[in-house]
């Protein structure tokens, strides 16, 4: 299976059931608020407004939260209808909402086929809390059921002397070292979140020989120069109000204001503001920037073999993070980049202009 598109679903739940040191959300003033989304559309609007037809084909979808993604109770019944559709979905959790994963595991065999678990493994909180269990019966639950899943620590100091512990409970648990991210502090222009030197840093935490951890630090201080397709390949959308950007920022647009009309594809071209793809773990190596990350596929960020042979990825959503954005989208010529800069800068200033007329 190849993917049409990325689309990064953006859940304005900012409530969590943990409270993590290392969590960025209150690194920025005035998005830790405690709340549950407004939804403007009901499920099965929102299924009508990212419909396969609507996007161009199958997608890859990402649903997230500041928070705890599967708090909102609408989550289970948002996953189902856009499985419905035919896309690949990931949603990020901590795992521990049985309740959640009970009504999400009831939808029919055939669509769970295309969802996969992005298990962010707290360790500290988890056995704080005594949910270890409770975090690895899930697990299973969504292994036994025939989904995908993958398990994703958050490398933070804290956690250093107790490494083997951590490594021995996944081994346990699921036949194979979890994965390794990175964390940023934002307050310091996304450096790394650590005492460490960044040699110390990589030394620690590359025993989990994770193909993520060693992605993300390949490019840790690159600034993109090149021409990106986000906007065009990708687009993030706050599943709640309907706003969309071409990445995470740029070319706002609603698009649950005429579900009927057609979304606008305009790539970002050379114009990202930030000052490292964050998320390249997945942007690039989908291949927003077609020439980079040739050699790396996100089924290697996501896969595990474990020691019985078996892996955490299953069909088809295992081919489908194998494939890149060019097997699906032609790249733009020349006129083509003109053209698109053009309409990108119209479009901001036409939006902005009625944002304007709007508040007054």
């Amino acid at each position: 299976m190849k993917i049409k598109r990325l689309v990064n679903c953006f859940i304005p739940v900012s409530v969590c059931n943990f409270s993590c040191e290392y969590c960025y959300v209150p690194q920025f003033e005035g998005r830790k608020k405690n709340q549950l989304p407004k939804w403007r559309c009901t499920p099965e609007q929102i299924q009508k407004a990212l419909s396969a037809d609507r996007l161009g084909g199958k997608c890859f979808m990402n649903l997230c939260g500041d928070g705890e993604t599967l708090i909102p109770k609408e989550v289970p019944k948002i996953i189902k209808h856009l499985l419905q559709e035919g896309h690949i979905l990931e949603v990020v959790t901590n795992g521990v909402l049985t309740d959640r994963f009970n009504e999400i595991l009831k939808i029919d065999k055939s669509l769970l086929e295309r969802l996969e678990f992005k298990f962010s493994y707290h360790y500290g909180q988890l056995k704080e809390k005594g949910l270890l269990d409770t975090f690895w019966n899930n697990v299973q639950k969504v292994r036994d059921k025939g989904c995908s899943f993958t398990i994703e620590l958050v490398p933070h100091d804290q956690l250093i002397p107790i490494i083997d512990e951590i490594k021995n409970d996944c081994i346990k648990h699921v036949g194979a070292l979890c994965h390794v991210t990175t964390t940023y502090d934002y307050s310091k222009n996304m450096v790394l979140n650590t005492s460490l030197s960044e040699d110390e840093f990589v030394k620690v935490w590359s025993q989990f020989n994770s193909p993520m951890f060693d992605f993300k630090m390949s490019v840790l201080h690159q600034k993109r120069h090149e021409y990106c397709y986000a906007g065009e390949y990708l687009i993030s959308v706050d599943l709640a109000s309907g706003i969309a950007h071409q990445c995470y920022f740029g070319g706002e647009q609603n698009i649950y204001d005429n579900i009927d009309k057609p979304i606008r594809w305009n790539a970002m071209g050379k114009n990202c503001a930030y000052p490292i793809c964050f998320n390249a773990h997945a942007l690039l190596v989908f291949g927003a920037i077609p020439e980079l990350a040739k050699d790396i596929n996100y089924a290697d960020i996501r896969n595990r073999i474990t020691d019985t042979g078996d892996e955490w990825l299953k069909e088809p959503v295992k081919s489908a993070f194998k494939s890149k954005f060019i097997d699906s989208n032609p790249q733009y010529s020349q006129t083509k980049k003109i053209l698109n800069a053009i309409d990108v800068m119209q479009h901001d200033f036409r939006y902005k202009i009625k944002r304007v007329l709007l508040d007054e």
